[in-house]
């Protein structure tokens, strides 16, 4: 069930931790790979002895051996894992991850994963009902993580109540049925994002402040689901490695139309996320203009229309997602975007919510679709959103075109 599958798992201090030897022998009767990452504390709870002869892996506790010397890499680790389960995490790890605070390996590594993190929390009843704890947990989910929730039964305090972490199998369960989950397995989808830069000069350009983060989530997340994913980026500072994606970069809105129509007829879904320039001036100077010249005009002309020009020759057995930032009647422009397009859905931001459109990791969307469907959604982060919106696509599937 799980061959070839990674499975970084992190180990806090709580008396849960016996029940880690069952989930990893259940993880490598499935045919995954275990690598097993403890903080000093859980050592107190469960010898690393125990669960590096399961796991088949030595267990890494500390920045470094300190019998060689050698680095225990949180990058590498982030990097290597399909899946980083945190079970038992602690209330006092799990106000950490929130901070940010890293002063471990494990919780350098959370920062460092690019993978799916599930967290199951264990403790005493009033621990996980007192609102800091709740607080966290609502974050954590924020953050994107996938919440394994504690069971009601006794405590190791002898009193009664939610607390218990959750047993072997079920979670188990939870990460087969998480990482067995690709209902985009072989399909091709397309998926743009970033700004476009169109040069006034070999130096200077007319742009925007996007920073291609909610594109490369949607990649992210469809390349999560299974699918082959092409990300045609425009310029950003934001780096992507996912082994489904594969990544085109382009400046111009132009480079951008060529490199869409190269891939366009061969993709399943196209989510156009990039911010793409609307207007670019009609002469590009071949050397840098001086001040002195004093140029009090900038002559310029429509960028070519992307999205439009794929509508055109979308056909029936293809899905094809737009973006719309709008500032003043909202729906209405949308809903004009989305018919004028040939689109079967557009995702519409508005540059008066808080923390929506560029320079936030959070974002706020309402979806419309031609049947003139509108679901709205409230503020979230990026990569939340992602999942929003992909879901989204996914019940466009089952509905007659």
């Amino acid at each position: 069930m799980l061959k070839g599958k990674k499975i970084l798992i992190g180990i806090t201090g709580s008396i849960a931790a016996y029940k880690i030897p069952f989930i990893i022998r259940l993880l490598k009767k499935a045919g995954a790979e275990v690598q097993v990452i403890m903080t000093p504390m859980a050592c107190d709870f469960i010898t690393p002895l125990t669960l590096s002869t399961l796991s088949e892996r030595p267990v890494l506790v500390d920045f470094y051996d300190k019998g060689d010397g050698s680095w225990h890499s949180h990058v590498d680790l982030g990097l290597w894992a399909d899946l980083y389960l945190l079970a038992p995490v602690t209330a006092n790890t799990m106000a950490k991850m929130v901070a940010g605070i890293a002063d471990n390996l494990l919780l350098t590594t959370v920062l460092s994963a690019r993978c799916p993190l599930f967290f199951a929390p264990a403790m005493d009843l009033d621990m996980y009902q007192h609102p800091s704890t709740q607080d966290n947990v609502k974050r954590l989910k924020e953050f994107g993580y996938q919440l394994i929730e504690p069971t009601k039964g006794e405590l190791a305090s002898g009193l009664h109540g939610f607390g218990r972490l959750e047993e072997p199998e079920i979670i188990f369960h939870r990460i087969v049925t998480y990482l067995n989950n690709k209902p985009l397995a072989g399909k091709k989808c397309l998926v743009t994002a970033g700004p476009t830069y169109e040069p006034i000069d070999p130096v200077r350009f007319i742009g925007n402040f996007s920073s291609g983060l909610m594109g490369i989530e949607i990649a992210n997340s469809l390349a999560g689901l299974g699918a082959q994913v092409q990300l045609v980026l425009g310029p950003s500072s934001i780096e992507v490695s996912h082994p489904n994606i594969e990544i085109e970069k382009v400046t111009t809105s132009e480079q951008m139309l060529s490199a869409c129509l190269k891939y366009f007829s061969s993709s399943y879904i196209t989510v156009m996320a990039a911010a793409v320039a609307d207007f670019k001036p009609t002469i590009v100077a071949d050397k840098k203009i001086k001040k002195a010249v004093k140029l009090s005009t900038l002559e310029l002309e429509p960028t070519s229309d992307i999205l439009a020009t794929l509508g055109k020759t979308k056909h029936d057995n293809q899905i094809l997602i737009g973006f719309a930032l709008e500032t003043n009647q909202e729906v209405a422009h949308a809903r004009k975007k989305l018919t004028a397009k040939n689109l079967d859905m557009i995702v519409l931001n508005s540059l008066n919510d808080p923390g929506a459109g560029f320079g936030y990791s959070t974002n706020k969307i309402t979806l419309l679709k031609p049947a003139g469907e509108i679901i709205s959604f409230p503020l979230k982060s990026k990569k939340e959103v992602a999942m929003d919106i992909v879901n989204a696509i996914l019940s466009l599937k089952s509905q007659p075109k």
